[in-house]
């Protein structure tokens, strides 16, 4: 993190209404020649300039440390809303029909350039419109999936009147990936754990590794920390190699031909789209060698996107039916053992308050633990604010079992980071490797865990408060202008920006409508869901990804695992124009998807 910028501001590397600028560093102004040559001049005799600040860009907003390279910033320019519309305008939609066997393609022989639009939703994206339209997320919910394929929405314009077929929740392949934390954890504090390089688990303490904007931080500025990194994919990523490889497969068409949208609260999920360890190359068989790559996720906008999204298809979202699409309207997905995997009925239960607001990742690896261990009860020590934890469960005879953390915000990871720092060899003769900073004692020194190394997990977020807080999310000057509500419905704001208490309260706003999810039900006739245990949950969802290992006949190592490795920033290197444009063609040509 640069030292330029406050880290107060920091929010997803910038805070909603906060603006962020990055002052221009300038020489002191040359004395006049009037002065006398040899005088020393002094600071306090130098003018100051009050120059115009320079306004940050993408690139400084995703990694202002320079994490973000050159080239990675042009593929992320290149994901937007505007490329949504081109690609629906480009490329026809494949005509599908349904029959007593299932879904399959009207005309397979006569495919040509046509494509199949899916699109995978995150619930702080239907927090975020809630918040704005003052309805309820499930509304919000109904919002998106008429825009994206209903008959009102997307399709009502455009050159082919495109759409798409399937608009998928992430908190279904969320679920998935919980369960294999809690897993992942499990195997790393095994005593007779696996030391092969490639089957064994991450580093303990393992830290969760589905923020973007926190893995571009490890990767390209302290690369000690990979070994630590939970191998498993982010839910924005095993939602696209769940649609490309179940829909390929389904409807025999090459996953080149299946355009997969994700609309996310950050920007940062745009840099992880565009990985090259995220393309069928991971998971695809028999590949030659002029195979070209294509990506798990096309593309991704942000929540803020899909107004501009819809005023650039001239449709109001506020005016689209706040229900469901008619059956006449939608299809089945083709494969009904994965219907679970596609709608977010059974995870409505953990997105409550003692989740959290970014997915829960850190709560079911403890309740996991804790249904494991009777009688065991869970000690709580906060940080020194609000987005620093620190999780003990204890045994019912007071001997800890598992400890944990939370640490969102990147002020607060590089405090955890430089607790992980390796030991640095002294230059002294004969003297022993010092850490980089003497591990603090924990506060509960009762529990037996006397430093913070002896974290199991840890979940981390860039973002203060969580994805509820993200970068790509709308604002409260936002949300004023594309409602025109009066101060009175957004929360008593002036029209002028919106101070720091002004934003908290819109925050508290969004995160009441992600929280509003509990207890919902799909339809008004829907009973509610009962209640499962942990362990029932977990082998209900084992199976199901056992099953889809088996339908593609493919690892769920290659499907639901991911790697990652050191990269070297070319930020404010010297750089030759023409090969770097080169470069940018290049890359941008070897991962597939229209770029």
């Amino acid at each position: 993190m640069s030292a330029i910028l406050s880290a107060d501001d920091l929010n997803d590397f910038i805070s909603p209404g906060v603006a962020c600028i990055k002052p221009v560093e300038t020489l002191p102004q040359k004395a006049k020649d009037t002065h006398n040559p040899y005088e020393v001049t002094t600071e306090d005799k130098v003018e100051p300039e009050n120059l115009p600040p320079a306004q940050i860009s993408l690139t400084d907003c995703l990694a202002c440390s320079g994490c973000v390279t050159s080239a990675e910033a042009v593929l992320i320019s290149l994901q937007s809303h505007t490329e949504v519309l081109n690609t629906l305008d480009a490329f026809p939609e494949i005509p599908l029909i349904q029959s007593q066997s299932g879904v399959a393609i009207e005309n397979a022989a006569e495919l040509g350039d046509a494509k199949i639009f899916v699109a995978s939703v995150s619930p702080q994206v239907r927090a975020g419109l809630a918040a704005t339209y003052g309805i309820s997320e499930q509304e919000a919910g109904y919002m998106i999936d008429q825009f994206l394929r209903g008959p009102q929405g997307l399709r009502s314009g455009g050159k082919n009147g495109s759409g798409f077929t399937w608009v998928v929740d992430t908190n279904a392949m969320r679920e998935a990936v919980l369960v294999l934390t809690a897993d992942e954890v499990a195997e790393s504090l095994a005593e007779n754990t696996a030391t092969q390089a490639q089957n064994a688990p991450p580093k303990r303490p393992i830290l969760s590794s589905a923020c973007p904007g926190w893995i571009c931080y490890a990767e390209k500025t302290h690369p000690f920390i990979l070994p630590h990194l939970s191998k498993l994919k982010s839910p924005q990523a095993l939602s696209g190699t769940f649609l490309k490889t179940v829909l390929s497969k389904s409807l025999g068409v090459p996953p080149s031909q299946i355009w997969h949208l994700a609309v996310m609260p950050c920007f940062d999920k745009k840099l992880e789209a565009s990985r090259e360890e995220l393309t069928d190359v991971s998971w695809q068989q028999n590949m030659t060698e002029s195979h070209q790559p294509v990506r798990d996720v096309d593309c991704v906008i942000t929540t803020r996107e899909i107004l501009s999204l819809a005023s650039s298809r001239g449709l109001s979202l506020p005016s689209l039916p706040l229900k469901p699409l008619s059956p006449s309207d939608t299809f089945p997905f083709p494969e009904k053992d994965f219907n679970s995997f596609i709608s977010f009925k059974a995870s409505k239960a953990d997105q409550s308050v003692s989740t959290g607001t970014s997915g829960g990742y850190l709560h079911h690896v403890l309740t996991t633990f804790q249904a494991r261990n009777p009688g065991s009860n869970l000690v709580i020590n906060r940080g020194r604010n609000a987005d620093v934890a620190e999780y003990v469960l204890m045994s019912g005879e007071g001997q800890p079992i598992i400890k944990a953390a939370r640490y969102y915000g990147f002020r607060n990871i590089q405090n955890l980071v430089r607790k992980l720092k390796p030991a640095q060899a002294s230059r002294m003769p004969g003297a022993k490797p010092m850490a980089g900073r003497r591990q603090p004692m924990s506060r509960n020194a009762a529990s037996g865990a006397n430093s913070r190394s002896d974290y199991a997990y840890v979940e981390v977020m860039a973002c203060p408060g969580g994805c509820t807080n993200g970068g790509g999310q709308i604002r409260v000057e936002d949300a004023r202008e594309v409602t025109g509500q009066t101060a009175d419905t957004v929360g008593a704001i002036e029209a002028t920006k919106p101070t720091s208490h002004e934003q908290r309260a819109w925050l508290a706003r969004v995160d009441e409508a992600y929280f509003s999810m509990e207890g919902d039900s799909e339809t008004e006739s829907e009973a509610p869901l009962q209640a499962i245990s942990v362990a029932d949950k977990e082998t209900r969802i084992r199976e199901s990804l056992q099953r889809w290992s088996q339908f593609m006949g493919i690892p769920l190592s290659s499907l639901a695992y991911t790697t990652y490795r050191q990269v070297e920033s070319d930020v404010g290197k010297e750089k030759n124009p023409a090969d770097e444009t080169n470069r940018v063609v290049e890359l941008a040509g070897k991962i597939g998807g229209g770029w």
